[in-house]
């Protein structure tokens, strides 16, 4: 029992947890929940690291790649699943991959996790090179599929960083950096899905956003990037338009129109009186950076 890891200790303050009543345990858990945000506040120095390595590999058309087993697998599909909408990214830049392939993501293959050999395997098919970055997601940091993964990507000279919520992960050896913030015991012993997985979904939260932010997918805090797929997105990339290019509505919406909903050029066009040709080499200039671009035209 003394060799038990963070994540399968039992939580003391739960344990007549199963007498309670529905409001009672859910404020139990909420009250758990408030560690959370503690235990990454922690790690906040290795998460900005992190960010400048990715930031550094995009910059350089490098990629992301988030390698997980079960929860974690899932929550690293689902921030890479979220790029594209949000920063038009393209969708190899951020990419997400879970121990037992894609049947894992919403049936749990067990014995997937275990194999350190599969994670070898997986990180050679990704394609993954040297210049990309790749992030080892588990809650116990313990995984073999996990350790394989990033003892290849080294072998590689690719960035690695671990993301566990034990400082003592075995996936340290493997990692230039470990994020570990420790939650303490979950609500039901074991069940990383709860705090361990928030933790997790915090971090990659920040590792992709701050990381788009400083390649200038943001301007101000305007998702100046946003790719309008549906109503409600090319609704947000009008009102974008207008504040930032300080139009009304109805001429914000012609013009990303008239430009295939590009946000950026259409914010220049309008404050520089622009051509869609003459935007478009003005932001090149800037490597794509709205606010430098309109910094010289000021």
């Amino acid at each position: 029992m003394e060799n038990l890891i963070l994540t399968e200790k039992r939580n003391p303050n739960t344990i007549n947890i199963d007498l309670l009543s529905s409001r009672d345990i859910v404020e139990l858990i909420n009250k758990e929940d408030y560690k959370v945000a503690e235990a990454v506040n922690k790690e906040l120095d290795k998460v900005a690291k992190a960010v400048d390595i990715i930031t550094h590999s995009f910059l350089n058309n490098g990629n992301l790649l988030y390698f997980g087993a079960g929860t974690s697998g899932r929550l690293g599909i689902l921030d890479a699943s979220e790029c594209p909408p949000t920063f038009n990214a393209n969708p190899d830049m951020v990419r997400g991959y879970i121990a037992g392939g894609d049947v894992a993501i919403k049936k749990a293959v067990e014995g997937a996790e275990d194999s350190f050999e599969a994670g070898i395997t997986d990180l050679v098919n990704s394609g993954a090179k040297a210049g990309d970055v790749v992030i080892g997601i588990s809650a116990s940091g313990n995984a073999p599929y996990i350790q394989g993964v990033l003892k290849k990507a080294k072998e590689l000279n690719i960035s690695t960083i671990g993301l566990a919520c034990n400082k003592q992960a075995k996936i340290k050896e493997y990692s230039d950096i470990l994020i570990a913030p420790e939650v303490g015991e979950e609500v039901i012993t074991g069940s990383t899905r709860m705090k361990a997985g928030t933790a997790q979904k915090m971090v990659l939260n920040m590792l992709t956003t701050a990381s788009m932010i400083r390649t200038g997918k943001t301007y101000e805090n305007y998702m100046i990037d946003v790719q309008p797929t549906n109503n409600k997105l090319r609704d947000r990339a009008a009102r974008i338009v207008s504040e930032i290019a300080e139009v009304n509505y109805k001429t914000a919406q012609e013009t990303l129109i008239s430009n295939n909903y590009n946000v950026k050029i259409s914010i220049i066009m309008l404050k520089a009186s622009l051509s869609t040709k003459e935007a478009e080499e003005l932001l090149q200039q800037h490597n794509g950076r709205l606010r430098e671009a309109l910094f010289t035209i000021k």
